[in-house]
């Protein structure tokens, strides 16, 4: 019996990593069989791509429950908890439920563990979990996020009749191949028969891979810039979106985010949804302009402390930090910019830096929290070695990093600010120092 949500964490700390993708979908099928199936008792949206997935899932998620309807969300990494992982009504799972709800289906994964002979990873017994309480519930649908790729990833074994991919770039090389086309496959194999997918611009050759297979599965491609539209202003406190969807002109709409790449999530969720309901009718505007209007996404380009500005973001690869480059230039202007940074040793961190040098002035690098960081003092000499010494530090420690980054803004004067990025991992750390 597992008593609380430390036992819960050393149990998932005990299994295979998620990102150990054994590619095979046969251990997660044969759990849910032996659950009753659970997956099969909502609709659900599965959202993949390499970046935006998480945004773009929950935007899914706040546009359902706009709507009236009840709606859960499975998203991954978790900045701070394992709970944030799984919401329900658009609250993160409670300790106390998360306990009782794994202790109820720990049994049966044990008992069909052993019959086959395997364990599930820990994120795979996590996506069991997720569709479980979804339909225990019960939630009249599901927004669920692929953790790595697509085909072999636990989520899916949903058999989701409309699908979102987001920008597809090159990420997870060592286990979803080292070209833009094996990992584009990848991902769109949550393209189910007849189904229809929501499809951000990619480039070209993971845009002719996507289409490929959306034509072996028979199934419909919502393409933006050929489909859907979407144009966007800035506006204090977020931005103005115009959302041009197959069936209506939305116009006006107010994003409490920054960054131009989640108007375009916004603008894929949207559609989805659309597609989701199937009743060939446009979505309510006043709920959109609500959804819209209270939505968060911790750790996207979210400003955490002011005086001086705080920003954290977890781009862990080159495109998210051309996008978050990309979306500080557009959204927010610094005089002075100290980044501190942690990347993880299977990123591409020379790309990381490359994109991000243009917006910033100092770096401190440090250690991510994570036992497959790449030490500070190794990433500090490529650093070095790409932008020199002068402008660099080191402090393997994140705390004090951080702490250092905000006396270096304190002391550069008014318009001086800190941006914390690289992983997950740094991010949480940063969250949890500033918003506990």
């Amino acid at each position: 019996m597992l008593k609380d949500l430390a036992d819960i964490t050393a149990t998932f700390a005990q299994r295979a990593a998620e990102h150990r993708i054994n590619p095979s979908l046969d251990r997660v099928r044969q759990v849910l069989d032996a659950l009753g199936d659970p997956q099969e008792m909502y609709p659900a949206i599965v959202v993949a791509g390499t970046n935006g997935k998480s945004s773009t899932t929950r935007l899914v998620d706040a546009l359902a429950r706009a709507h009236g309807i009840r709606s859960g969300a499975y998203t991954s990494p978790h900045l701070v908890s394992l709970t944030e992982r799984i919401s329900l009504d658009g609250e993160h799972i409670s300790e106390q439920r998360f306990v009782s709800a794994l202790n109820e289906v720990y049994p049966i994964v044990l008992m069909m563990e052993e019959r086959i002979g395997e364990k599930l990873t820990g994120f795979e017994l996590m996506t069991v979990l997720a569709l479980s309480e979804f339909a225990a519930a019960p939630m009249h649908m599901a927004a669920l996020e692929i953790g790595i790729g697509g085909t072999w990833d636990a989520v899916n074994v949903v058999d989701a009749q409309v699908t979102a991919i987001t920008t597809i770039d090159m990420d997870h090389q060592k286990w979803l191949g080292d070209t833009i086309e094996s990992i584009a496959g990848n991902k769109a194999g949550v393209i189910k028969p007849g189904a229809i997918s929501v499809v951000q611009n990619q480039v070209a050759a993971a845009l002719e891979v996507v289409e490929l297979t959306a034509n072996q599965m028979q199934a419909k491609l919502l393409l933006q810039d050929r489909d859907f539209f979407v144009s966007t202003t800035t506006a204090v406190g977020g931005q103005l979106l115009n959302i041009q969807t197959p069936r209506e002109n939305y116009q006006d709409l107010f994003l409490s985010l920054h960054g131009a790449h989640q108007a375009v999530n916004a603008a894929t969720a949207m559609v989805a949804v659309e597609n989701l309901l199937d009743d060939d009718e446009p979505l309510d505007p006043a709920a959109i302009g609500h959804a819209f209007e209270t939505f968060q996404m911790p750790g996207r380009l979210e400003v955490v402390h002011r005086s001086p500005t705080v920003v954290i973001d977890i781009a862990h690869n080159p495109n998210g930090a051309q996008t978050l480059a990309q979306g500080i230039a557009d959204s927010m202007t610094f005089s002075h910019l100290t980044c501190v940074l942690g990347v993880l040793d299977d990123k591409d961190s020379a790309g990381i830096v490359d994109a991000l040098a243009p917006i910033v002035d100092e770096w401190i690098i440090t250690t991510a929290p994570s036992e497959r960081a790449i030490p500070a003092n190794e990433l500090a000499a490529e650093v070095s070695g790409l932008l020199g010494a002068a402008r660099i530090q080191v402090e393997p420690d994140i705390s004090a990093a951080i702490e250092l980054a905000q006396e270096m803004a304190d002391q550069s004067g008014a318009g001086s600010g800190v941006l914390i990025t690289g992983s997950a991992t740094v991010a949480g750390a940063a969250r949890a120092r500033y918003r506990g």
